[in-house]
């Protein structure tokens, strides 16, 4: 299979390569560094852990400057991952929940992330962390294919880097108001500066208020009102002799709503209403406390990092089959005097340490070398709480005993884990042309989950271990992640790579006794563990810049084999979110990406990414040859941006982006397929120097659609149309 794989990717590189012989008059090297010269719109990155043009990297990468995150109005993770080609966001069920799909590898509830992100240097530690507001970012950068080596754990599908805007060296700051249809209003301001010679300071914050967009019927109000708090703070140290400091905190409280499902047969019913009796509630902390020091010695950098981090989250709701009272199974059909309510408890702690010491930036031989652990405090508590139309309300640590609403079912777990890992890169630029890059990672990941459950509400099913209050299980997973790298450069206008590489991630813990439930219940593939995955991949592709670099033009193509990837299973019997394992998956795509500025103010874009998955091994042979879940057949993209002069020292905007996400498939037996959705965003604004405003439109056409499907016939509404008006000013 590897061969195969091998022979795959080869022959797509040589399609590739043969691709160039269209066009025949690529500008020369002395012309193109002319060009270069004259060329402002060129994006400089850090995605292979040195400074690059985006066109020289020998990788997928997709980067948005500060520019383009203000002309496009990036405020949230959706934003740019929507235009970002073979990537998908799936946001569902409660703010902590969203899960990136990138290239066929998946994410799914309490698994590990498919992507590493990291923000200024710092790795996220909890993927309940991710879907959050995007506060005075500079630029972000999506890697696609495993990136363990740069970027270490769970890249394996990629690597998200954020860059938050530095603190400046004289005073600045910057204030953005907006309104929109929720009714909801917003503000973002930050301030930066020196505090002496040596120490420079960065504030930022961000308040969103909004009723909300998705109407509950029933309730008649809104079922997702939003109160989100963002705040950042930063010091920079830099007492010379080649020391810095850079400190970094931030806090984000986050109060909305979730669980508002509705119970179909067909992904694409979204005929029926939101119309839970229960509101119910999100509320999620998320903090961070980082620490990174570095030193730039003769001949290398050494870097520390250290980091903090909490997320605590607590949802209720309606539970299975959410609908009013009246209306439910438990009393319209069994007659019964009671519904049932939900509530889940998330609480994590980690601290994480990386030491890395490297070469200096952009010389023929780069090496970097270090090491990593984390350590990870997870709480869990799921549950179903009798519903006497008293409202439902939130438990934490141990079981309800509230009359109101007594506990029906009752699962908690804590987990500790802890990981570590050792790296090391190495690159050699043998010629102009000609480059090797290769890395290699080792991570170790030993975890211990508890059961706290109560021996009353411990799962009990013939056949099945019922476990014990206070026992202890325990699973260690590690895996090699090796990764080389060929590049080749005909010309400074042609960029040609390929390579190999693997990507890692740990397998984890289910709820004690679900695996006796869901067999039970007939559902194949999940037990009280999950292993971990495994994806190899092959890759080719090529970058060009054409027509005086007013055109760039780039493909890749890959083949990737995935071992153990994730499906996600709801068991209603007793609430719980479990992971299964799809045995082995073969995945194969492509993309294909160009940018067109004819003019300096007129940016034309396009891309298309196509993925073809199949699943090859499976517990039940009925899903062998299925497509892998959570997997979109392709997604399209097209781009247009006019920024005209419009004298007196002002520029207008008129920007459009059509996503088109081709057909989606949710779980192994492909029991239903999202048919494909069309989105368009659309803003038009006018700026100076110092000022803008603009009027936006996510989701103009108001496409009606489901955002995500959960086996049982789960639904998740996705947003409809929102539109407002934005007005900023800086200094």
């Amino acid at each position: 299979m590897a061969f195969q794989s091998a022979k795959w990717a080869s022959a797509a590189l040589v399609t590739l390569l043969g691709s160039t012989a269209l066009v025949p008059s690529i500008v020369h090297a002395q012309e193109a560094s002319e060009a270069a010269d004259q060329d402002t719109q060129e994006i400089v990155v850090s995605a292979l852990r040195r400074d690059q043009n985006l066109q020289d990297v020998p990788a997928a990468v997709t980067a948005f400057n500060s520019e383009t995150i203000e002309n496009a109005g990036i405020e949230k993770p959706l934003d740019f991952i929507n235009l970002t080609s073979n990537v998908n966001l799936v946001e569902t069920q409660n703010s902590g929940n969203a899960f990136i799909i990138i290239r066929g590898i998946t994410q799914a509830r309490n698994s590990e992330p498919s992507v590493a992100v990291v923000i200024d240097g710092v790795q996220q530690v909890n993927p309940a962390a991710f879907n959050q507001e995007l506060v005075d970012i500079a630029q972000i950068e999506v890697l696609k294919g495993p990136q363990g080596g740069l970027y270490g754990r769970n890249a394996i599908g990629g690597a998200i880097i954020i860059t938050s805007q530095k603190p400046t060296d004289t005073l600045t700051g910057s204030f953005k108001a907006g309104i929109d249809n929720g009714f909801g209003w917003n503000v973002r301001a930050g301030i930066s500066g020196p505090l002496s010679d040596t120490v420079k300071f960065r504030l930022s914050g961000s308040y969103r208020d909004t009723d909300g967009y998705l109407r509950n019927t029933f309730l008649n109000e809104d079922a997702d009102p939003v109160k989100d708090l963002s705040v950042r703070g930063n010091l920079l140290f830099e007492p010379g002799n080649g020391w810095t400091a850079d400190l970094r905190a931030s806090y984000a409280r986050l109060e909305t709503q979730a669980l508002y499902f509705n119970i179909v047969n067909d992904v694409n019913d979204t005929s029926l209403p939101i119309r839970v009796n229960n509101r119910g509630i999100n509320n999620r902390d998320i903090l961070n406390v980082a620490a990174k020091f570095a030193y730039e010695g003769e001949g290398f950098t050494a870097t520390s990092i250290t980091s903090y981090d909490t997320v605590k989250e607590i949802l209720t709701g309606d539970a299975f089959n959410f609908l009013p009272f009246n209306e439910s199974l438990l009393v319209a059909v069994f007659g019964l005097p009671f519904d049932l309510a939900q509530s889940q408890y998330l609480n994590v702690k980690a601290v994480s340490q990386e030491i890395r010491i490297e070469s200096p930036k952009n010389e023929k031989l780069f090496w970097m070398f270090g090491g990593y652990y984390i350590d990870t405090a997870r709480y869990i508590s799921t549950g179903n709480l009798l519903d006497f139309q008293q409202g439902v309300f939130p438990v934490f640590r141990t079981p309800s005993t509230n009359p109101a609403s007594p506990q029906s079912t009752f699962l908690a777990d804590s987990q500790n884990n802890f990981a570590w890992a050792v790296f090391a890169n190495l690159g050699y630029e043998f010629s102009d042309q000609f480059r090797v890059d290769a890395s290699l990672r080792y991570d170790r990941d030993k975890r211990v989950n508890t059961t706290l459950t109560p021996t009353a509400f411990l799962p009990n099913v013939p056949g099945f271990p019922q476990g014990a209050t206070g026992e202890k299980r325990r699973a260690t997973f590690d895996d090699l992640q090796p990764k080389v790298t060929l590049t080749y450069q005909p010309t400074d206008d042609i960029t040609l790579y390929g390579g190999y590489s693997r990507g890692f991630r740990s397998g984890g813990f289910n709820q004690t006794g679900v695996g006796g439930v869901a067999s039970s219940n007939g559902i194949v593939g999940v037990s009280d563990i999950f292993k971990d995955e495994t994806a190899t991949t092959f890759e080719a592709g090529i970058k060009t810049r054409l027509l005086d670099r007013k055109l760039t033009l780039n493909a890749a193509a890959y083949s990737t084999l995935s071992r153990n990837s994730y499906f996600f299973v709801f068991l209603a019997a007793n609430s719980t979110q479990n992971l299964g394992n799809v045995p082995k998956t073969r995945i194969q795509g492509f993309e294909l990406e160009a940018t067109l500025r004819p003019t300096p103010d007129i940016q034309l874009n396009a891309a298309a990414g196509y993925t073809w998955s199949e699943i090859k091994e499976f517990p039940d042979p009925v899903a062998i040859g299925n497509e892998a879940p959570l997997i979109s057949r392709y997604t399209y993209n097209l781009g247009a941006q006019f920024t005209p002069e419009l004298g007196a020292g002002l520029k207008g905007l008129f920007r459009v982006d059509y996503r088109r996400t081709g057909k989606t498939w949710w779980e192994p037996f492909n029991t239903t397929v999202r048919a494909p959705v069309d989105l368009v965003d659309a803003r038009v604004g006018v700026n100076s120097d110092s000022w803008s405003v603009a009027a936006f439109a996510s989701n103009l056409f108001n496409e009606k659609y489901n955002a995500e499907f959960s086996p049982g016939g789960f639904v998740f509404k996705a947003r409809p149309r929102i539109y407002g008006l934005e007005a900023s000013y800086k200094f």
